[in-house]
């Protein structure tokens, strides 16, 4: 652990989604591994969002917390405009932030939730990494880590079609900025947590959903934020130096099944 707060000293780091969840649990991770200074996006909790600030600061590092609601194409543009000079400063990026927003079947599934789903899970992705990547690009140096899903692989339950094909679409943002950003000294990769025990599936799945998913999983437990935010840091450190373009499934062997 050493090493490795040395070897993030001093470096910035954008986490989306950052008021919980996932997004939070890899934020303080950050902070534990050195990360110098923590950029925490939230949506629409500040109050959350402000519980993960404390949590990085009394790991010794800075937090400022940038609010923006990712889930249209206005707020994605008000979110890059705020984020602004700050840009240049990032070191890492986590581009964590997703919801399905609500299950919806087939014929449920209307213009205005489609464009949410994949502008809150895909364009969002896109978009701020190309406010932030050639800033890395000019330093010859930068790590980009996105967040899809086991989802991307399976088309997701009933209901979670469209933000699947969000994840899927994530999943190939990864390659391609990867094979164009490698050259730069930038590396991209991708975390695809399965099942995890948090509020997104508190929020959109059952009990009954989530039990037989234990069942079926080889580790027989459901995925915790703190597991997927260890892959995350690996990614970001000089460990996963020769990791490029890759989405690593995090799911406790459940994708075997």
């Amino acid at each position: 652990m050493v090493a490795m707060q040395n070897e993030f000293s001093g470096k910035t780091a954008l986490v989306t989604g950052a008021s919980r969840g996932i997004g939070a649990a890899t934020a303080v991770a950050l902070a534990e591994a050195g990360c110098a200074r923590l950029l925490l996006h939230y949506g629409a909790s500040v109050h959350s969002a402000g519980e993960t600030a404390r949590q990085v600061r009394a790991r010794g590092a800075e937090a400022e917390l940038l609010g923006g609601d990712l889930s249209t194409e206005a707020g994605i543009r008000g979110f890059v405009e705020l984020l602004g000079s700050r840009a240049r400063l990032v070191d890492i990026l986590i581009n964590n932030a997703g919801s399905l927003i609500r299950r919806a079947k087939l014929g449920e599934m209307d213009y205005e939730l489609f464009n949410r789903v994949m502008d809150l899970n895909a364009k969002s992705v896109w978009f701020i990494t190309q406010a932030v990547a050639p800033h890395m690009v000019e330093r010859g140096s930068g790590v980009i880590v996105n967040v899809s899903s086991i989802a991307a692989r399976t088309g997701g339950g009933i209901g979670a079609t469209v933000y699947a094909a969000a994840k899927a679409a994530v999943s190939a943002f990864t390659k391609g900025m990867a094979r164009e950003l490698a050259p730069h000294g930038v590396r991209v990769n991708a975390v695809s947590p399965g099942t995890v025990d948090n509020d997104f599936h508190a929020r959109f799945s059952t009990r009954e959903m989530l039990d037989a998913v234990v069942r079926q999983t080889p580790q027989g437990r459901l995925s915790t934020n703190e597991d997927i935010a260890g892959v995350i840091v690996f990614l970001c450190s000089h460990a996963a130096r020769n990791v490029i373009g890759q989405t690593i499934e995090v799911n406790g062997g459940m994708y075997m099944v």
